[in-house]
């Protein structure tokens, strides 16, 4: 196989957790104030319910509106009803652009610095508006990413291969020498295999590792991304 020179990253869930801000009592707080009453203790059920709307563009353009109606989606399955149910929507999507809702993962500095010093080009490859400049000085990954592309700013969000394809271009890096590493199986890895990349499923949660296809690992934590590499 073709020596992996560079890794690219998704980075919600992947590389950075949401805060309070967005869990359940957050969404309360932003409802509250638009008169919008809601059930906290729904909030996990009605995200996994809401879910399936990330998967309804067919074609893949980024568009604010798909997350809206996700987040619409989100407090309605946690009981919201009113006239102001898309304006607290598109409030929650618009704040999570703020890194201070975040936290990184406790593996992720350490081993993007390992990783860009065994050599390895670093790339991000995000279906987000944040921006990604702004993701990497708030978090102190200054000078370990090469290439960064948020589906806002590129206007196909994965698994359009175009995402991919611009980001290999960034880094000068062919697909047949890149791994992608993402939460997502469907957005990150099989959109990544389809333009030749090999992928990595990060299975953060607890439970059962899902299956996977034929030829990508699936690991739980990125501490266990180099001895990956070192087999690959």
């Amino acid at each position: 196989m073709t020596p992996v020179r560079a890794l690219f990253f998704d980075v919600d869930f992947t590389l950075i957790y949401p805060g309070p801000t967005f869990q359940g009592e957050g969404y309360a707080r932003f409802c509250a104030r638009h008169g919008l009453a809601v059930e906290v203790d729904r909030f996990p059920a009605a995200v996994t319910a809401a879910s399936s709307v990330l998967d309804e563009s067919q074609d893949h353009v980024y568009t604010a509106d798909i997350f809206v109606r996700y987040t619409r989606r989100v407090i309605e399955g946690m009981g919201g009803r009113g006239a102001d149910l898309d304006v607290v929507a598109r409030e929650i999507y618009e704040e999570w652009a703020a890194c201070q809702h975040f936290f990184l993962y406790d593996d992720v500095a350490p081993v993007l610095r390992q990783l860009a010093a065994d050599g390895y080009k670093l790339g991000l490859i995000s279906n987000s508006h944040r921006c990604l400049a702004s993701f990497q000085q708030h978090f102190e990954l200054e000078g370990l990413i090469a290439g960064a592309v948020s589906s806002a700013e590129h206007g196909y969000m994965k698994p359009h291969t175009s995402i991919f394809e611009a980001a290999l271009k960034l880094v000068d890096a062919t697909a047949e020498e890149s791994v992608m590493i993402g939460d997502s199986l469907s957005h990150d890895i099989e959109g990544a295999r389809r333009v030749g990349m090999r992928g990595v499923l990060v299975h953060r949660s607890g439970g059962e590792m899902p299956s996977v296809p034929p030829g990508v690992a699936a690991i739980r934590e990125l501490s266990e991304l180099a001895s990956l590499l070192r087999r690959a």
